[in-house]
């Protein structure tokens, strides 16, 4: 952690100088682009909604700006910079930001990017792009030199035309410019449409390709955009940390292996020529030490990961070039990523695998044990602290299919339990070693292991698996993932693959291989085998009892060739067997995975629960002689286990579908 922390004004927390490149809006002038040289907050909280580059950067001059300033828009009165609840418009170009300099008499107000310029004119009379006088506007539909909408910000328009805009530095924009980048020769700007076929149209410093204008040399085929122009990355960059030489930018398209990550690059990059250095802009001051969330330990950047074998990155799943620059973890060896990967994964559409936090300097925060050993074979259980649970790992008390343990829901058998003497708590090993904190692929902040009190049980909807669940689960802002989804691991191998399984998130909702539904976005994929299969179906347990007088039934994983057909002995349906299945080859039986379990398997058994306020209902075994009618749909209940509500009238729900729909049906069949 650097020692050159600042206080500013702009900012609620401490400020730290960057020399890292990336993409992102600037929280003083809410103005996005590349940032280079500026000013990062190291809070995880100023990472918006755990998203990159949303949150806590800074431009150099916005970060620098004064607490009190005279501009020329505002001459009579001084203004001071505050930060609003409310976002308020800016007196100059109209957006609403809450941030920004504010006169208390006359309360007017700009933002922090207009603080910086003079007051734009309020017409253009001989403008360089348009042969029409242009007078300032508010909010405009698409500028007609970048082509880019927007509705914020100052604008010009045309009074002769009809729905003309244009940016105000678009329509400032020169006809010839010498940039840093290409000293060389002169780059005109030029339409990409007026460009030939095999002319560069992607900006050789950013990358973005242009849809219709850039500044271009003819004679090298080099192509800059507005952006660029305006923002041209340093010639020259020194960051020890990075490379212990000054390093200079190579402006133009190059094929290259960053030294840093050990990814290809197309353009552009840093380097040092007399070590044959080179790196993307962006690995230049990467963060040292970090947490991801699909890692338990501290992961550390180094310059060379050094020790071979076929690496895959923990965040990409694809190679990782031994000889190159990577993160990696002092406790597993085996645990690689890319040195880019924590910082260019995130988006709508992908979880961010890093919460913003560099830690480098900080110490690491105590690892707090879930139990206290109070004797032999005797704990006190954080989720059960009134009462002693004793191990019982000899296997000589089996248990039936009815004690479940209050962690996972699942029965106990013949494992080995913590038991309690004084009621009927009890615990599988594994779950009574449960971690009280963990970082799972779900969001880029620890999860916190919640425990329900006895007196009060709560059912919820797993946020991974969208199973209902009323045992221990793991919480973060809102999210509840049961202790089922919460220990699964990457990179380990199981039963029904050859290659292991990784955590993977798809908006479009893919097909689950196992069951042949789309129930979730959050998937676990195999690249190898070109395998996804939902959490639901993934935490199935591999072997069930059925009737407690035949042998139990395994899990079968499809059969790719079926060579005949299969019936289920509870519904009496034919089963798919491309499909997951349970089935004894002793006996013969095969049974649906959802008449197995139904929709209630995980809740416990014989217990009133609570799902929502005024929701109360217990959860019935569906083994008596007679199967109750459903309120909600008014068939028979045929899962093993069905909801039972006692108010203001005995009623019954079948399914999650039904139970979820339960009061709108059962409230138009009650006015009929």
């Amino acid at each position: 952690m650097e020692a050159s922390a600042l206080k500013l004004p702009i900012h609620k927390h401490l400020l730290y100088p960057s020399t890292r490149f990336l993409y992102a809006r600037c929280d003083g002038c809410f103005l996005e682009g590349h940032i280079y040289g500026g000013y990062r907050c190291n809070e995880s909280d100023c990472y918006n909604n755990g998203f990159p580059g949303t949150g806590g950067w800074f431009h150099k001059e916005c970060g620098e700006s004064p607490s009190e300033i005279n501009h020329p828009s505002h001459p009579q009165h001084l203004l001071v910079f505050t930060v609003g609840i409310d976002y308020k418009p800016c007196h100059m170009c109209g957006k609403a930001v809450k941030s920004g300099y504010c006169c208390a008499i006359c309360d007017f107000f700009i933002d922090v990017a207009c603080a910086q310029k003079p007051p734009p004119p309020q017409a253009i009379e001989h403008p360089m792009f348009h042969e029409h006088s242009l007078v300032c506007t508010n909010g405009f539909k698409s500028c007609e030199i970048c082509k880019v909408y927007t509705n914020e910000g100052c604008a010009y328009e045309c009074l002769t035309c009809k729905d003309v805009h244009f940016h105000l530095d678009c329509v400032n924009q020169s006809r010839e410019v010498n940039h840093s980048s290409h000293s060389s020769h002169i780059l005109e700007f030029v339409t990409s449409e007026s460009l030939s076929e095999n002319a560069e149209k992607t900006c050789i410093l950013c990358g973005k390709e242009s849809q219709h204008v850039l500044y271009h040399c003819s004679k090298c085929n080099f192509s800059i955009c507005i952006y660029c122009k305006r923002n041209p990355p340093p010639l020259t960059v020194e960051h020890t940390k990075t490379h212990k030489h000054k390093l200079s930018l190579l402006s133009r398209r190059v094929s290259f292996t960053c030294n840093v990550c050990g990814l290809q690059g197309d353009r552009s990059p840093y380097a040092c020529i007399q070590c044959s250095f080179l790196v993307h802009r962006e690995c230049i001051d990467l963060p040292r030490v970090i947490n991801i969330n699909r890692h338990d330990h501290r992961i550390s950047l180094t310059d060379h990961i050094g020790h071979g074998g076929n690496l895959r990155c923990g965040v990409c799943h694809q190679s990782v070039d031994q000889y190159c620059g990577g993160y990696t973890c002092p406790t597993c060896p085996d645990f690689v990523v890319h040195s880019s990967c924590p910082i260019k994964y995130g988006g709508y559409t992908c979880p961010t695998v890093w919460n913003g936090v560099e830690l480098e300097g900080i110490p690491e925060e105590e690892v707090i044990p879930p139990f206290n050993v109070v004797g032999d074979n005797l704990i006190k259980h954080f989720s059960h602290q009134n009462h002693i649970l004793r191990l019982e790992s000899d296997g000589t008390s089996t248990h039936d299919e009815k004690t479940r343990c209050e962690a996972c829901v699942s029965p106990v058998y013949s494992d080995p339990v913590y038991s309690c003497e004084e009621c009927d708590f009890i615990l599988h090993e594994t779950c009574a070693n449960l971690p009280l904190k963990k970082r799972l692929p779900f969001r880029n902040i620890q999860f916190k292991l919640y425990a329900p009190d006895m007196d009060s049980y709560e059912a919820f909807q797993c946020y991974a698996c969208k199973t209902m669940f009323s045992g221990f689960r793991y919480v973060t802002n809102g999210i509840n993932i049961d202790v089922r989804c919460g220990t699964f691991s990457e990179l380990e191998f199981y039963d029904f693959l050859d290659h292991p399984l990784y955590y993977g998130y798809d908006i479009m909702y893919p097909r689950c291989g196992a069951c042949q539904t789309d129930l979730s976005p959050h998937m676990l994929t195999c690249d190898d085998c070109d395998f996804t299969a939902d959490f639901r179906c993934f935490n199935l347990p591999r072997v069930v009892k059925y009737k407690d007088d035949e042998p139990p039934l395994s899990l079968c994983y499809g059969e790719e060739d079926p060579k005949g057909k299969y019936w289920c002995d509870i519904c009496e349906g034919k089963t798919n067997p491309k499909e997951w299945f349970y089935t004894c080859s002793h006996s013969g039986v095969t049974l649906h995975v959802q008449c197995v379990f139904g929709d209630f398997s995980f809740l416990m058994p014989r217990r009133l629960m609570e799902s929502s306020r005024y929701c109360k209902f217990e959860v019935v075994p569906n083994n008596h002689c007679f199967r109750p009618f459903c309120a909600c749909c008014q068939s028979r209940c045929r899962g093993p286990f069905f909801l039972k509500f006692s108010y203001p009238e005995i009623r019954y729900i079948c399914s999650e579908g039904c139970f979820y729909n339960r009061k709108r049906i059962i409230e138009v069949r009650s006015t009929i």
